[in-house]
C-alpha cells in the first residue's frame, strides 16, 4: 500500500477532481435551464424572430441557476460544519453514551477504542441507527478530530466480533486516508443540485388563472425534472470517486487487522441477507458513498453503483468464494448485561521501562496513518489492564475531566500542592479531591499509558457543558504554569486535548495549504527540533550532534535551519510552530516528521517519554503514528 503521507496527496487531487466534476454538472445544468426558459420565452411569443439565443435570458437563468446550486451546496455544507456527528444524526443515528450497559454496544465500543488506540487516532464519537436492519456502517466528518463512525443496528445483530472489527477497520482507513472531507463535499454538491428539483415541486404546486399560470407549472416541471437529472449526475459522481476507494479501504482493513475471514465474513452476511445493506433513512442517497456497502439500490445500471459489486470484493479478500453467500446466523443483541467483571487488582507501581528499540525512519513513515494486529493487541491490553478507578473515570465527564488533570499532577508535593489549590479555585473541591484520587492510581501505571487515557477520555469530555469546558481548559493551563517551569510533555498533552476536543465545542477550524515548501518554515522546523533534541539529550554535545542529525536530510539548497537554546523553546513558539507546520502540504510535513525521528533516535534508542513526546507532536500535525511497541517487556 501507498504511504500516509501519498494517500494524503491523492484525497487532496480527488477534491480537484470533484471541483471538475462539480463544474461540468453546474454548466450542464445552466444550459438545460437555458433551453427550458428559452422554449417557454419563445412560446409565449416573446422572443419571435431571434431563435435560441437570447443573452439577457441567458445571463438570467445563469445567475440562477448558480445561486440556487450553490446556495443549496453551501447551505448543506455548514448543517454538517460541527463534524461526522451532524452527518450520524441527520441520517437518524443516536449517540452512544460512553457509559452504555448494552451487551452489544459495549463491544462496539470496545472495538473501536482498540482501533483508536492502535493508530494513534482520537476515539471518534459512535452512533447507532436504530431503525436499520440492514448491515451498514459508515465513516463521516471533516478531520480525525471531529470523526464520527455510525453503524446500523444490523451490524449488531448479525456480525460477530472479528466480522465487526474488519467493518470497523474499513471505516478507519477513510478516516485515516482524508476520505471524509471529500465525502461531505460530496453530500453538498448532490443537495445544491436538488434544490432546483425542491423549486419545481413548488412551482408545480401554483393555483391561478390564464395563460401563465399554466407556464409556471411547465417550467416547474421541468426543473423538478433537471433537478433530478442533475441527482442522477450526482450520483455518477459519487459513484466515479467511491468504488476504487472501497477497494483500497478493504485492503487496508485486511492489513490492520489480518482477519481477512472476518471482512470477508460480513460481506457475505450482506450478500446472503434480504435487507442487505440497504438503509432506509430518506438521507441515505446523497450519504450513499459514505457506506460500508451499497445503502440504495443502484438501479437498472452498475453506473450508479457507489461501490464494488460484493462478490468483486469477496474475492479480492478470498479468491476461493465461489459466489454462493450462505444464510447468515445472528451473532444477536443480548437481552441480559453480562455478569459484571471481577474487580481488578491494583497492580504494583512500575519501574523504568526500557527503551524502545529504535526503528529507522523510513518504518516510522511507514506506521504513519496505519495499524497492526500487534498495535490492535497492545490496545486491547492496555484497556484490559486499567485499574476498575480509572475505567471507571474515562467513561463520564467528571471523571474523565478529573483524569487527564490529574495526568499533569507533579510528583513533588509542593507543587501538587499549588496545583491543586488552583484546580479547587477553577473548578471546585470535589474536582481537585478527584483528581488527587487519581493521580494516585496513575503512579502503578507506565508513562506511556498517558496519550491513551487521554484518547479514551475524549469522548465523556465531549459530554461536558461549554461553559464545563472552558473552566476545564483554565484548569489545564493553571496546572501547567504551576511550577514555572517548561514542561515540553504537558505542553504536548494540554496540545493533544485541545485539539481533539475544540472541533466538538466550536467550529472546525479551516485547513488551507500555505506552504509547498519547508524554506518557509525553517525557524520554527528549527524550534521543534531543538526541544525534541534538548528532552532527549542531557550533554550539550549530544544536544547539538541530535538537532544535526535531524536537520541534515532538511539542510539543501541553502537553506539554514537555526538551533535554539532550551530557555527559547516555551510553549507559547511551539504552539505557533506547529500550527505553521500544520499548514503545510503533505510532503513537508513528511519530511519534518523524518527529522523528528532522527532527532530524537540519534544516540542510538528512543526513550518512552521521548516517544510519546513525538507521537504528540505528530498528532498536532495530523499525522498520526500508532504506539512504539519495540523493546517492551
Amino acid at each position: 500500500m501507498t504511504d500516509f503521507f501519498t494517500r494524503q496527496e491523492q484525497a487532496r487531487r480527488r477534491s480537484g477532481l470533484l471541483l471538475v466534476y462539480f463544474t461540468a454538472a453546474v454548466v450542464g445544468t445552466v444550459l438545460l435551464v437555458y433551453l427550458v426558459l428559452a422554449m417557454l420565452f419563445t412560446q409565449a411569443g416573446s422572443g419571435r424572430g431571434q431563435g435560441w439565443w437570447h443573452p439577457r435570458l441567458f445571463l438570467g437563468s445563469t445567475v440562477f441557476t448558480v445561486v440556487v446550486i450553490g446556495a443549496g451546496s453551501l447551505f448543506r455544507i455548514m448543517e454538517l460544519s460541527s463534524g461526522g456527528g451532524a452527518v450520524a444524526r441527520s441520517l437518524g443515528g443516536r449517540l452512544i453514551s460512553p457509559q452504555t450497559r448494552d451487551p452489544a454496544e459495549r463491544r462496539l465500543m470496545n472495538v473501536v477504542q482498540e482501533m483508536s488506540l492502535a493508530s494513534g487516532v482520537p476515539v471518534p464519537e459512535v452512533y447507532l441507527l436504530d431503525e436499520e436492519d440492514g448491515i451498514n456502517a459508515f465513516a463521516a466528518g471533516f478531520s480525525p478530530n471531529d470523526a464520527a463512525i455510525g453503524v446500523t443496528r444490523g451490524c449488531l445483530e448479525w456480525l460477530n466480533r472479528d466480522e465487526l472489527q474488519g467493518v470497523i477497520a474499513h471505516e478507519f482507513s477513510h478516516i485515516l486516508n482524508g476520505d471524509m472531507r471529500l465525502n461531505v463535499r460530496l453530500i453538498g454538491l448532490v443537495a445544491g443540485v436538488m434544490g432546483l428539483a425542491t423549486i419545481g415541486s413548488v412551482l408545480m404546486r401554483v393555483r391561478g388563472r390564464g395563460k401563465g399560470s399554466g407556464q409556471v407549472v411547465l417550467l416547474g416541471l421541468a426543473l423538478l425534472a433537471i433537478g433530478w437529472l442533475g441527482a442522477l449526475f450526482g450520483r455518477l459522481i459519487q459513484a466515479a470517486i467511491s468504488r476504487q476507494r472501497e477497494y483500497l479501504a478493504d485492503a487496508a482493513a485486511v492489513q490492520f487487522t489480518r482477519l481477512p475471514d472476518g471482512l470477508a465474513g460480513a460481506l457475505k452476511k450482506i450478500g446472503g441477507l434480504a435487507q442487505g445493506s440497504r438503509v432506509e433513512s430518506p438521507r441515505a442517497g446523497e450519504a450513499a458513498h459514505l457506506f460500508f456497502s451499497n445503502a440504495v439500490s443502484a438501479g437498472l445500471t452498475s453506473l450508479l453503483s457507489t461501490h464494488p459489486p460484493l462478490v468483486k470484493r469477496i474475492q479480492a479478500i478470498d479468491p476461493s468464494f465461489d459466489g454462493v453467500f450462505p444464510p447468515p446466523r445472528k451473532e444477536g443483541r443480548l437481552d441480559t448485561p453480562p455478569p459484571p467483571a471481577p474487580t481488578k487488582a491494583r497492580p504494583a507501581r512500575r519501574g523504568a521501562l526500557p527503551p524502545v528499540v529504535p526503528i529507522p525512519a523510513p518504518q516510522v513513515l511507514s506506521l504513519a496513518g496505519t495499524t497492526s494486529r500487534e498495535h490492535l493487541a497492545h490496545a486491547s491490553k492496555v484497556v484490559e489492564e486499567l485499574p476498575d478507578e480509572i475505567g471507571t473515570a474515562v467513561v463520564e465527564p467528571f471523571g474523565a475531566a478529573a483524569l487527564v488533570l490529574a495526568l499533569l499532577l507533579d510528583e513533588k508535593p509542593e507543587v501538587q500542592q499549588r496545583q491543586l489549590a488552583a484546580l479547587a479555585r477553577h473548578a471546585g473541591r470535589p474536582m481537585a479531591e478527584e483528581a488527587r484520587r487519581l493521580w494516585e492510581v496513575l503512579q502503578t501505571l507506565p508513562a506511556s499509558h498517558k496519550l491513551p487515557l487521554v484518547d479514551l477520555a475524549s469522548p465523556a469530555l465531549r459530554e461536558l457543558s461549554p461553559e464545563q469546558y472552558q473552566n476545564f481548559v483554565r484548569s489545564l493551563q493553571e496546572l501547567i504554569q504551576a511550577d514555572q517551569q517548561v514542561d515540553l510533555f504537558e505542553f504536548a498533552l494540554q496540545k493533544v486535548v485541545r485539539r481533539h476536543l475544540e472541533p466538538h465545542f466550536g467550529p472546525p477550524p479551516r485547513r488551507v495549504v500555505q506552504y509547498y515548501s519547508h524554506k518557509g518554515l525553517a525557524a520554527e522546523i528549527g524550534l521543534l527540533l531543538s526541544a525534541l533534541a534538548h528532552v532527549g539529550q542531557r550533554e550539550e554535545k549530544a544536544i547539538h550532534q541530535a538537532f544535526q542529525n535531524g536537520i541534515a536530510p532538511l539542510v539543501e539548497n541553502g537553506v539554514y535551519i537555526p538551533f535554539f537554546q532550551w530557555k527559547e523553546c516555551h510553549p507559547e513558539a511551539l504552539d505557533r510552530a506547529l500550527d505553521a507546520c500544520l499548514a503545510a502540504a503533505p510532503g513537508v510535513r513528511q519530511r519534518l516528521l523524518t527529522a523528528m525521528v532522527a532527532t530524537v533516535a540519534a544516540d542510538g534508542v528512543v526513550q518512552p517519554a521521548e516517544a510519546e513526546l513525538l507521537r504528540a507532536f505528530a498528532d498536532a500535525l495530523e499525522c498520526p503514528l500508532p504506539p512504539f511497541l519495540g523493546g517492551r517487556s
